[in-house]
Order: structure tokens, then sequence, then C-alpha cells
């Protein structure tokens, strides 16, 4: 595979810092890898020659697995990192350990952490390509990227689609990162949530805000469920898991009731029956699955592209 283009960043450490067109690069070039990944032979050598540090320092499944999964689809050479079973446990500092790590000539870094700001701190100290692959409550550029062309796949062109994101948008790295995706694409945005579960400067990010569920479904294309991030909450943010679900809960009465037909997504994992019920999460209105297959290619065309940086 070749591309004369190339994106305008060496790093992918957040969605704010790419262009619509490093977007739609990165969505074309996964399309490509989406054939490759539904072929019986589904590798290609693209990678053969890089080693890859998965630094994992908060735990994960879906995005773990995804990143290894399109490192040895590209053919790279993986190394896995849990923070758990490390030095890190004894002390060590993150620029140490990554250090340490790079010293065993790793090309390039997935990194998870619960900091804010972690992968951007390291692109300053480091010449290896950094990936984010999550940092604290800030940024999650991966799962925009493939929640988007998810959307894209489904409906076409995203400019002029409405797009509601609800739940816990004040702890939602998920949140962030599709706001300012989406955003870029030319969709319309709304959030959706309890008052207590909504950042104050939200509305300066250039969306709508409602507290409404069913006028925000009655008003959208495509619904985004975000998971109430309960290890995030140090304060009651509502009263109970119940009450949440009683006010904010989307389930099948709730879209039936609408008259129309809207996609679901959520980024997992699902907490069913609090913000979702199975009966929705598991419905022909559901594309959660297409999700998790998208995000291998997503990932694939990010570790590509920014491999021809190097």
């Amino acid at each position: 595979m070749s591309s004369i283009q190339q994106l305008s960043v060496s790093h992918l450490l957040g969605i704010k810092s790419l262009s619509a067109e490093d977007i739609q690069l990165i969505f074309e070039t996964a399309d490509e890898f989406k054939e490759v990944i539904n072929r019986p032979i589904k590798k290609v050598p693209s990678l053969r020659d890089l080693t890859i540090a998965n630094l994992f320092f908060e735990n994960s499944t879906r995005t773990r697995i995804s990143f290894e999964l399109a490192e040895k689809r590209l053919s790279a050479d993986v190394l896995n990192f849990s923070s758990s079973s490390s030095s890190v446990t004894k002390g060590e500092t993150l620029l140490d350990t990554v250090n340490n790590i790079l010293s065993m000539k790793v090309d390039m870094i997935v990194m998870r952490h619960p900091a804010p700001g972690a992968p951007h701190f390291l692109s300053h100290h480091i010449k290896a390509n950094i990936i984010n692959a999550g940092d604290g409550t800030h940024e999650h550029p991966t799962q925009a990227l493939l929640d988007a062309y998810s959307i894209r796949e489904q409906l076409g062109d995203l400019a002029g689609k409405k797009v509601a994101i609800f739940g816990d948008i004040l702890h939602s790295r998920v949140a962030l990162s599709n706001i300012y995706c989406l955003n870029k694409l030319g969709a319309e945005v709304t959030v959706c949530g309890p008052p207590t579960l909504m950042p104050k400067y939200v509305q300066s990010l250039g969306v709508k805000v409602s507290h409404q569920v069913r006028d925000t479904l009655e008003w959208c294309d495509v619904a985004n469920v975000l998971r109430i991030q309960l290890e995030r909450q140090d304060l009651k943010y509502f009263p109970s898991l119940r009450e949440y679900a009683q006010y904010y809960g989307i389930n099948r009465t709730l879209l039936d009731s609408l008259g129309k037909q809207i996609l679901i997504m959520h980024p997992g994992p699902i907490n069913r029956g609090v913000e979702i019920t199975s009966d929705i999460a598991d419905s022909s209105h559901s594309i959660i699955l297409q999700q998790v297959e998208n995000g291998v290619a997503i990932r694939m065309a990010v570790l590509y592209l920014l491999a021809a940086k190097r």
C-alpha cells in the first residue's frame, strides 16, 4: 500500500491537533485496511521492520487488544507492557521507564495513562512516534476516529449529520475527542446527561446541551451512549444507578416510541441496564460490534501513516 499524502503530525496525541484533511486521510487508509482484514490472509508486511511498544498504565481490554491485533496485522514486532508488573511499582518515573524501553530500539509507542497530558509530555522528550490510547479524562483519539468512521460507513458524509452523545460527559475522554472530531467533519453535536455530569465549559466547544433524553433522541440521527465512569467519580453525582437508568437510560420502549430509526453506538464496556438495556445493545439499531471491527482498521491506518513520518 502506498500513498503520496501524509499526516500533518508525527504523533497522534489528540483529535485537537488533527486537521479535517488528516482525518479524511486516515479514513481512506482504513478503507483499504478493512479490505485486508476481511481477506483469508489478514496480514501485510507494511511495518515488518518496526518494533511497537504498548504501554498501558491503566486497565484496558478492547483498546489494547485492538492495537495489538492492528500491529500484528501490519507485521510489526510487538512489546506489551503492564505497569502493575513493572518497575513503576518500585517508584521508577514515566520518563525513565520509557527511555529504558526505547534503548531496546523501539520505534513507536502506544500509551494509555491516567494522567491527562502524559503522551504530550513524552512527545517533548523522546524521538519515537507516540499514539495516545487514552490519557485520563482528556482524549481518546482513536476511539473518536473509529466512531466517526463507523457513522460514515452507515450514513455517508458526516457533514450535517446530527449526533448526540449521552451520559457521563464530565469524566469521558471519549466525549471530548468525539466532539473535536465531529465538529471538524461538519456534524451537529448535542451532549445530553444530568447537569452534574456536564462540564461547565462544554458549550464553548461548539455543542448544544440537553438534559432531556427523549427530546435529544427525537433530534438526532446517531446516539453515542457513554458508560457511567464510577471509577473516576470521587463524589456522588446522582442518587443511584437505578435512578440514572430511569431518567437517562435508553431502552426499547423509549426507542420504539420515536417513530424513526437511529443508530446506537457505545464505546464499551457497557453497563447493561444502566445507560442502555440489552435489547437495545443487541438490536438492529446497534452498530457496537461494527465499531469494534472498525477499530482495528482505523488503528492499522494510524500506525501505517505515522510510520511514514519516521
